[in-house]
């Protein structure tokens, strides 16, 4: 099976393939495919990442960057699948991943889409700041297109689904709200990524404040204020 030739006939024709998970056509196949294809461009650009630090980290990175998508995808997908369920869906668990998987192989060719570019600021600037905070704004820009696949595919889907609720828009976005929760205070608990060129390199950091501090603390940092 060619797994990359599906994600590029995926990637053409995204209308055909919503219209298969809708009608349960090769779901495992679809599954099989887009995990493949996520976990190895997500590798690919975790060890991009990894580079600023080390090739240990490199290494440490292109694992936990794909567990990182998956783990969230496990531990979020329940929730979204039960929820539909008590509201009325005839959809499989099956449908749901395929539809989910899909959404993280978008995000994962966007983001080798933008390595040469997270390359070229660690070749030609030497600010792990800067470094870093590049890469924060390229994960969220491709997380947004993948969510946005993602509710517009289930929402397409929805339509034709019969049994589904009028309430399932707002569910969805509910659930994509919880979804950018869960991913970003994952990626926190599983830092470091980056590895600061300035210390040795560790698999996992001690736990301290939150992602959504830090965050704001790099952006202090950028701006001068600090």
């Amino acid at each position: 099976m060619n797994y990359f030739a599906l994600l590029m006939h995926f990637l053409r024709d995204r209308q055909t393939f919503l219209n298969e998970v809708y009608k349960g056509i090769k779901i495992n196949q679809k599954v099989f495919s887009m995990l493949v294809c996520s976990t190895v461009f997500l590798a690919f650009y975790g060890i991009i990442i990894g580079l600023s630090s080390s090739w240990e980290q490199a290494i440490a990175s292109a694992i936990k960057l794909p567990a990182l998508y998956l783990i969230t995808l496990l531990i979020c997908l329940p929730t979204l699948y039960f929820f539909d369920v008590i509201s009325g869906s005839t959809r499989t668990f099956g449908q749901y991943l395929a539809l989910l998987l899909a959404s993280t192989s978008v995000i994962s060719v966007m983001l080798c889409a933008f390595a040469p570019i997270a390359l070229f600021f660690h070749l030609s600037i030497n600010d792990y700041v800067f470094f870093k905070l590049v890469n924060v704004l390229i994960f969220a820009f491709t997380g947004f297109l993948g969510i946005n696949f993602f509710y517009k595919g289930m929402m397409a889907i929805a339509n034709c689904d019969p049994g589904a609720s009028s309430h399932e828009p707002s569910i969805m976005r509910g659930w994509l709200i919880l979804y950018g929760f869960v991913g970003s205070q994952l990626g926190w608990s599983l830092r470091p990524f980056f590895g600061a060129p300035d210390q040795p390199f560790s698999l996992f950091r001690e736990q301290e404040s939150n992602f959504y501090l830090h965050i704001l603390k790099v952006f202090v940092e950028v701006l001068g204020f600090s």
